[in-house]
């Protein structure tokens, strides 16, 4: 069974190693997982996947392989290399290229196909040409993903419970735009509580400012981990 501690990760959304390790060193044995995203990648590159893994950390690389089935199977080896446990590519890639990341990844890496970014409404959806509301999109691609050997998908934790009703039950939905209650939306369009994210379906949850912007991230991120003890007592 799923440990909360690893049902939690931790977002890395800052400028530096040293900023990371800092967190990473405060949280403690709060998380296993933390996540390595674009601004972290971008500014100490590969590096800083290592020096996690190193020190017995998951490390959840979201850079969002959006390419033509061969690049992307390309980068997903690398990531592999890395020793990553989980990364994430977009589901609007197509069948082609989740089925090269599918393929790459084998079973030492959970790809991970984004569905619909969690900063987006159905007016943004209407804005670049898509019809049809975000939950519908959410669940096109995820079938679309499911079909195509992904094993995990990315989408908000609103949209969860109808992933779970129309897709099964085994596979994982990481649900990023998680804000425990009392926080600020910041840029995030579709939210929800921690507990509202477990008990909807997700099988993880992102949480990263109201983590590492906190004056203790320690107690930030055991607050968060006893609000999703309480949701599964509730279960």
């Amino acid at each position: 069974m799923t440990e909360n501690r690893d049902r939690l990760i931790i977002a890395l959304d800052v400028n530096s190693s040293l900023q990371a390790q800092q967190i990473v060193q405060s949280v403690g044995d709060s998380a296993s997982t933390f996540k390595v995203g674009k601004q972290l990648f971008t500014a100490e590159g590969p590096q800083i996947v290592r020096d996690l893994v190193a020190a017995g950390k998951k490390v959840f690389l979201d850079l969002k392989f959006h390419d033509i089935p061969n690049t992307v199977s390309s980068a997903v080896r690398q990531a592999v290399e890395l020793r990553v446990a989980m990364l994430t590519v977009h589901a609007s890639g197509g069948s082609k290229m989740l089925k090269a990341a599918a393929e790459a990844a084998g079973d030492k890496t959970l790809v991970l196909a984004v569905t619909v970014l969690t900063s987006l409404s159905d007016e943004d959806l209407s804005e670049i040409g898509i019809a049809g509301n975000v939950q519908a999109q959410v669940l096109r691609l995820g079938a679309l993903a499911r079909a195509s050997g992904i094993r995990g998908l990315v989408a908000s934790a609103h949209e969860a419970r109808e992933l779970r009703r129309e897709l099964g039950e085994d596979f994982a939905v990481v649900t990023p735009g998680v804000r425990p209650t009392g926080t600020e939306k910041g840029d995030q369009a579709r939210v929800l509580t921690p507990a509202d994210a477990l008990r909807a379906g997700a099988s993880h949850i992102v949480v990263g400012r109201p983590i590492t912007e906190a004056a203790n991230p320690a107690t930030a991120a055991r607050e968060i981990l006893a609000e999703l003890d309480g949701a599964l007592q509730l279960r």
